[in-house]
């Protein structure tokens, strides 16, 4: 059984989920209660020391901040880049990777302290409470042992926001009423906001709830053109500078965000078997991938390109369902790492008023050769007389088909005979 008289160990945010776990497993436990923010972007030196004089505040016994950008590209997003992994088609899985360097940042802060009780702040609707129960115990067991608990007081008690709020406000502590009426989650993947309005199916935003993205007709009036360049499928320059990927995607998010680019909602099929919606900003996931996307076009094969997004889809749901530490995605990783190995060149980008496109991709492994065959026009590789033979072969098979189910006519569909 854990030690029931020991510290607690609790990731921290600063928000008010986890504000109130401070105070309340304090109060409840009668034990000392450690904070450790792990830092996966979206703070600011500024805004990591109001979360430690927060922390402080609430009555932590102590309080560790860990920079985990350069862990979390490392581990899991150039992986999301490789892939180019949106779920949906649409959601750059902005908060599950997060949670992986997180669960394990938490378990290291609690080998050091001793610790054998875990807590988080997430509550019992969310894919939240999967990712960081399944990591933490996954890793606990590792490196402190089977006995470790892991403590979610807002699940356990099914905790409103506004019961939260009146728990701090009544032990003097300030809760501002946007904390209470969205959740809004940064990191260096990009923004989630969840509140009244993704709660229904048509829900829409006011433009105030956007925490960082400026609206589209507020945008510059120019557009802004930048070129990204690759290595092996790893991001590494923007406009010729290699400032080293954690800069690199920070500084594409900030200008995405003056452009008003990389603004969703996603909707999709939760953990735990209900459907979620959750809007969010990701100018730079979006951006990356996106040119990402389009350089593998011109240096795959068709069919790496189809069998890799097949494994791309189950590597990113796997990812967002909390199962990152199965051994099957190490194996995509590795086939991800062999696929990009010639995946190096340039895409250039264009921001304006809210829309992102890609402009153009250059490599030096491209397979779109000019000298081999130029659309619409002549080839070197093949004459007429070749093409004309490729064509009475391609579709013959579906040819036979339509002979055997007679008259030599197609088969019939499934559509409703004419009356």
């Amino acid at each position: 059984m854990p030690d029931s008289t020991g510290p607690i160990v609790l990731a921290f945010s600063g928000g008010l989920d986890t504000s109130f776990c401070v105070p309340y497993l304090r109060e409840t436990h009668g034990v000392p209660v450690h904070t450790v923010t792990v830092n996966t972007g979206g703070f600011t030196a500024a805004e990591l020391a109001d979360v430690e004089a927060r922390a402080t505040a609430l009555g932590a016994a102590s309080h560790t901040t860990i920079d985990a950008r350069a862990a979390l590209f490392e581990r899991v997003l150039r992986f999301l880049i490789q892939g180019n992994v949106l779920r949906g088609g649409v959601y750059p899985l902005c908060v599950g990777p997060e949670r992986v360097v997180q669960a394990e940042a938490l378990v290291d802060a609690a080998v050091q302290i001793g610790a054998t009780r875990l807590a988080h702040g997430s509550t019992g609707a969310g894919n939240d409470q999967v990712r960081f129960d399944g990591a933490l115990r996954l890793l606990a067991e590792t490196r402190i042992g089977s006995d470790v608990q892991v403590l979610a007081p807002i699940r356990a008690m099914n905790l409103s926001r506004e019961a939260s709020s009146a728990f701090l406000a009544a032990r003097g502590v300030e809760v501002s009423a946007a904390t209470t009426a969205y959740s809004v989650n940064r990191g260096l993947w990009g923004t989630t906001i969840g509140g009244r309005e993704t709660h229904v199916t048509d829900g829409v935003l006011p433009e105030s709830a956007w925490p960082h993205t400026v609206a589209a007709q507020d945008a510059p009036d120019a557009p802004l053109r930048f070129t990204i360049g690759f290595d092996a499928g790893v991001p590494v320059s923007l406009d010729g500078e290699a400032p080293g990927p954690v800069d690199l995607i920070e500084r594409i998010s900030a200008l995405g965000e003056a452009h008003g680019v990389g603004r969703g909602i996603h909707v999709g099929d939760t953990i735990l078997g209900i459907k979620g919606r959750i809007a969010f900003e990701a100018p730079g996931a979006l951006t990356l991938i996106a040119a990402h996307r389009e350089l593998e076009k011109i240096v795959l094969t068709r069919a790496q390109l189809v069998h890799k997004a097949a494994l791309a889809e189950t590597y990113g749901g796997m990812v967002h369902e909390g199962l990152f530490f199965d051994p099957l995605l190490r194996d995509v990783e590795a086939f991800f790492a062999s696929s990009q190995q010639r995946v190096t060149g340039t895409a250039t980008v264009e921001f304006f008023k809210g829309a992102l496109r890609v402009l153009g991709v250059t490599s030096p492994f491209s397979l779109m050769d000019a000298r081999v065959a130029t659309y619409g026009e002549g080839a070197t590789l093949w004459d007429g007389r070749d093409a004309e033979g490729f064509t009475r072969i391609y579709g013959l098979q579906a040819l036979l088909a339509a002979r055997a189910a007679g008259n030599g006519e197609p088969p019939a569909g499934n559509a409703p005979t004419p009356t």
